[in-house]
């Protein structure tokens, strides 16, 4: 493509990121992960940005993973069963499913404004984002088995933790499509808004975060993943060290100050 298959836009302390590939309906082709993957290597070493949305160009996040793709693997893999080239086709799809992830190693929280469908793998990178907000008419899904295929991409480790392990038993071995209204009810995605909206409110969303304490959220991001697999006692000592960084940040002085005076904090990170 001329273009670039990631845009880039910094809207202060928030950047936004946006599939771009609308013609293909921003289908998850090994390209766009590439792009996507250096775009978040370059904001993690960027200063001064505090939160990301991610979007789609056109009336799309993404349709899913790249069909030629998937129909040469499967060429390949019905030719030559087993061996080399089930081991070959296993390491490609975990080096892609890593190009998209990348979203998971940014610094700062990120937001997905999924402003159009999110099916297979292109929900499968709105799942691995901190935050979602859906348009209400937005169809969602995890298609793979209607597909005939595993579902990837993280989906069978990041749905349970969402929805809880029935509902993803629900969305996973049926495949079905649902609408963002009962996304946000299962809690799928965090709010559910008219098309227009879903972009400013997932600004407003990062811009909220973006105004928090910066070494506070980086905290509190990453004692929500670790909860995930450790006990309360292990969880406490996480958080009397993070807070004991904090006692020695001026942020928390500017928090205090602000405090006692009744106005909004001016957090430096």
């Amino acid at each position: 493509m001329a273009e670039e298959l990631i845009q880039e836009e910094r809207r202060g302390r928030v950047v936004v990121l946006r599939f771009n590939d609308p013609e293909r309906l921003n289908a998850m082709t090994e390209a766009m992960g590439r792009a996507l993957s250096a775009k978040v290597g370059e904001l993690s070493g960027a200063a001064g940005v505090r939160a990301v949305v991610l979007t789609g160009a056109g009336r799309a996040f993404s349709a899913g993973g790249d069909l030629a793709m998937i129909e040469k693997l499967a060429r390949e893999g019905r030719e030559s069963p087993g061996g080399a080239v089930r081991e070959r086709n296993r390491g490609f799809m975990e080096g892609f499913y890593r190009l998209y992830l990348a979203v998971r190693d940014l610094p700062c929280p990120s937001v997905a404004a999924l402003n159009g469908a999110a099916i297979g793998a292109g929900l499968c990178v709105a799942l691995a984002c901190d935050l979602r907000v859906a348009a209400r008419d937005a169809k969602l899904g995890l298609n793979f088995t209607r597909l005939g295929i595993h579902p990837g991409m993280g989906a069978t480790w990041t749905l349970p933790r969402l929805v809880g392990p029935a509902r993803a038993a629900d969305l996973l071995l049926t495949g079905r499509v649902v609408e963002g209204e009962e996304a946000a009810a299962m809690g799928l995605v965090n709010q559910a808004v008219d098309r227009e909206r879903v972009l400013p409110h997932a600004l407003d969303l990062a811009e909220q975060i973006a105004a928090a304490a910066p070494l506070a959220v980086r905290g509190a991001r990453q004692a929500l993943a670790r909860s995930l697999h450790a006990d309360l006692g292990d969880q406490l000592g996480f958080e009397a060290e993070q807070q004991s960084l904090c006692y020695e940040s001026d942020d928390l002085a500017e928090g205090l100050a602000a405090a006692r005076e009744k106005r909004s904090p001016n957090f430096e990170g």
